[in-house]
């Protein structure tokens, strides 16, 4: 019997953790060359081994950004896919998942004709994200700080409207009032978290300042402020986060993409739509939804075309629907003016193509 010899690495798997990376490496008839641990800067001295062009395919986690462009100054071809895509591909299947399974899932992964990849982001794109992620995490500990300053009040018979400006208005009155019954720990405890109350405004509004200087000087963050319920910050954050819109090969797979269309559960020929998906950037998504709130509360009161048509599709299906209708097609805007290199009207009325006519129906020339 012949001998089997294995060839050099022709695509390779990896699943990343902080001090460990798991390897899985096949030749070009997929055959295995090599499946083991390594140190993280092991593994880019090995890769710089590597035939130039090799594919090398990495889960798209914490760091694979990064490793990504690493591996891509190596001249390698590293890719990324997510991770809901590589779990089909584990022999085992979920109850299977370990460290040396998910590698060879990835590779395996990597080889499909039709995988989808995710974009390698540029380090001027993660910094810019960087700033929406910390005024997320700033504004998600304000809404908890505000709730357990009046879980407190709360403790001493005071209760005060929803709206956070209501209660900050009375709150500094409230901690130098000696007429209740509060106590003077009580009050250094409110004191304090009206204090970081302020500091987490300031970080806040630092994050928002930051945000429009990119939205200014960016042309096509521009553009995408300028659309109904979009705003500096979903245009900021659109544009960081996407930064190519031409790799999406249509309005409708950007939309997709983003999970705004409905969810098919079709057979037999007979199509049928549920909920939307909710798939990609939850963020993102997120984005467009709640201004696309703001939009359609206030359509009424404008009188262009994209105004008028959310007054009919809110009185036809209601605001909810209205308003994922709008994030939908402020998504596929979005996309044709950055890809086009257009501007946003909200009175556009596109173009109708010519109807199709037999020769013999056409009228001489």
């Amino acid at each position: 019997m012949a001998e089997v010899t294995r060839g050099e690495a022709a695509r390779v798997g990896v699943d990343l953790s902080k001090r460990v990376f798991q390897v899985h490496a096949v030749d070009r008839a997929g055959r295995v060359v090599m499946a083991e641990p390594m140190a993280p800067e092991k593994f880019f001295a090995w890769c710089a081994q590597l035939p130039a062009g090799c594919e090398v395919a990495v889960e798209a986690c914490g760091g694979a950004h990064h490793v990504a462009r690493r591996l891509r100054s190596l001249g390698l071809d590293a890719r990324l896919i997510a991770g809901h895509f590589v779990t089909p591909y584990r022999m085992a299947g979920k109850s299977g998942k370990n460290d040396a399974n998910d590698p060879a899932a990835i590779c395996e992964a990597a080889g499909r004709p039709h995988m989808r990849f995710v974009p390698v982001k540029t380090t001027e794109q993660q910094g810019q994200l960087s700033v929406h992620r910390l005024r997320e995490g700033d504004k998600a500990e304000r809404t908890a700080l505000i709730n357990r300053i009046r879980g407190v009040l709360v403790e001493f018979g005071m209760s005060f409207p929803q709206s956070p400006e209501a209660l900050r208005r009375v709150l500094a009155e409230l901690i130098e009032d000696g007429s209740n019954e509060r106590t003077g720990i009580a009050r250094l405890v409110l004191q304090r978290a009206h204090l970081h109350w302020i500091e987490l405004n300031l970080q806040m509004k630092w994050c928002e300042e930051r945000i429009g200087t990119h939205v200014r000087s960016d042309e096509r963050a521009s553009k995408a402020a300028a659309l109904q319920g979009i705003g500096p910050i979903g245009a900021s954050a659109l544009v960081a986060s996407v930064d190519d819109f031409s790799q999406f090969a249509s309005a409708k797979q950007f939309s997709a993409w983003l999970g705004l269309v409905p969810g098919q559960n079709s057979t037999g020929g007979r199509a049928s739509l549920g909920r939307i998906t909710k798939r990609g950037d939850d963020d993102l998504r997120t984005l467009l939804i709640q201004g696309a709130k703001s939009a359609v509360m206030t359509a009424h009161k404008r009188s262009d075309r994209i105004s008028q048509w959310l007054v009919q599709v809110k009185e036809r299906a209601g605001w909810q629907k209205a308003v994922v209708a709008l994030a939908n097609k402020n998504a596929r805007i979005l996309w044709a003016m950055l890809t086009r290199d257009g501007e946003f009207d909200a009175n556009h009325l596109p173009e109708r193509p010519a109807p199709h006519c037999a020769l013999s129906q056409c009228p001489e020339t």
